[in-house]
């Protein structure tokens, strides 16, 4: 990955006029998607005990109706428009303050890995209270492959938001060509997937499918979108959304929109088309629901805390699975079957628990996330390494698993990218990282 360097005034589009303000639309979109992470997350999650230990276990798996659940809270495409949407205005708007490139990405990888470096610090510690204690190793084990496997989203997104100054610029002169690129490489890794049987083939798209959902985004954020015919979005959309169904029912994809993730596959990009799609056409009567004060007060909530919610909400599932192990053990009350009645009948309760939890840790933990950023290092090489050196420390995490010595390799990783990632003995002045990531 290497970053460019690029003259205080980029020849962006700027016959393109910035929006002003906040786009609050987006804002509660944004919102609402890290709100589904966390119910679809939550939702996943089954406990029960046997032989008198508990297992923890992807209570979703062989089961019908992850299908429809998944079409609802399947956000993620979404999520990287939104991305690529909030990510070139606030290039854009860097540039036109007479800030570089540099400073840009800077902001990213301080706004995304300061919280996971203290997240993962605190997991791999609590990992190696609960072997002090006499916590079984396989469960241990299990806990820590579950806390990692959300992290796929950290080390995408930083490389999709680092990347993204270069990919702004290809924009810019050829947007078309560009974003065909990406899709036909993306595409072109699913036909190698299936024609090799391979599927380790198919973790190619972790970088094809999130970049060109993200540069889809660029199209909303420069009007491009806006100046097609509603008539032509509705055809866009009804058409991606014909094909995806019919690729289902071919039997060239899963209709589960979640094992289309893993790895990533081109029907993301049908998803994310659809979601656009959706969005654009609706985009006034969310702006104006949005602004109402219940919405307004949730998009807030959840923008100021994005990753801290992202990164504790699998530890506060993890913890609820736990407690209530422990509890069956000691009453010896048998916890529910998943996807039995009696599981069902307790999902309200389960789900709106899981929501608290995470949103109290991160009321808790806000100031990690909001602080002011270190004023950026001017050297495109350094910025290059710390943005490598970040998501080479979350993949340790996603191959190996969260245990005490990955959690703290994990650590040492992002320290060190964050030390690479600021100039020495100088402060962040006015603007701070969340600002800056969070222009929409």
């Amino acid at each position: 990955m290497a970053i460019v360097e690029a003259p205080t005034r980029p020849a962006l589009r700027d016959r393109d006029p910035l929006p002003a303000g906040r786009d609050t639309a987006i804002d509660l979109l944004r919102a609402i998607c890290v709100a589904g992470v966390v119910l679809l997350h939550a939702i996943m999650v089954g406990v029960t005990v046997v032989d008198g230990g508990p297992v923890f276990a992807n209570a979703s798996e062989g089961t019908w109706w992850i299908v429809p659940i998944s079409w609802v809270l399947q956000v993620m495409p979404l999520f990287f428009v939104i991305g690529g949407f909030a990510g070139y205005i606030s290039f854009r708007r860097t540039h036109a303050r007479g800030g570089t490139t540099t400073a840009f990405i800077a902001a990213r990888v301080h706004r995304l890995l300061r919280p996971a470096l203290f997240a993962i610090g605190i997991v791999g510690a609590a990992l190696a209270a609960l072997s002090a204690v006499g916590i079984p190793a396989d469960i241990i084990a299990v806990a820590g492959f579950r806390y990692s496997q959300p992290l796929w989203f950290l080390a995408v997104f930083l490389g999709c938001q680092a990347l993204l100054p270069a990919l702004a610029r290809a924009h810019a002169r050829r947007p078309l060509i560009t974003v065909a690129a990406l899709v036909a490489a993306s595409i072109s890794v699913d036909v190698l997937r299936a024609i090799t049987g391979l599927e380790g083939v198919g973790f190619l798209n972790l970088v094809f499918v999130w970049l060109a959902l993200q540069q889809i985004g660029f199209f909303l954020a420069d009007g491009t979108i806006d100046r097609l015919s509603r008539r032509t979005r509705a055809i866009a959309g009804a058409a991606a959304l014909t094909t995806l169904i019919g690729a289902f029912t071919g039997g060239v994809y899963s209709p589960d929109l979640i094992a289309n993730i893993n790895p990533p596959t081109a029907a993301l990009l049908l998803v994310g088309v659809v979601h656009l799609s959706a969005v654009s056409l609706l985009r006034d009567r969310i702006g104006a629901f949005s602004r109402r004060a219940l919405p307004a007060a949730f998009a807030a909530f959840v923008n100021r805390r994005t990753m801290t919610i992202y990164l504790w909400h699998m530890p506060a599932l993890l913890t609820m699975a736990g407690i209530c192990a422990v509890a069956s053990l000691s009453s010896g009350i048998a916890l529910p079957e998943p996807s039995s009645l009696a599981w069902w009948m307790s999902r309200p309760l389960w789900l709106a628990t899981a929501l608290t939890l995470t949103a109290l840790i991160a009321v808790a933990l806000t100031r990690i996330e909001t602080q002011s950023s270190p004023r950026s290092a001017d050297s495109a090489r350094r910025m290059t390494i710390a943005a490598a050196l970040g998501i080479a420390s979350v993949v340790v995490l996603l191959v190996a698993g969260t245990t005490v010595l990955t959690a703290a390799l994990a650590v040492g990783g992002m320290v060190s990218a964050l030390r690479l990632a600021r100039r020495s003995h100088q402060t962040a002045r006015g603007e701070s990282v969340a600002d800056l990531v969070r222009v929409a």
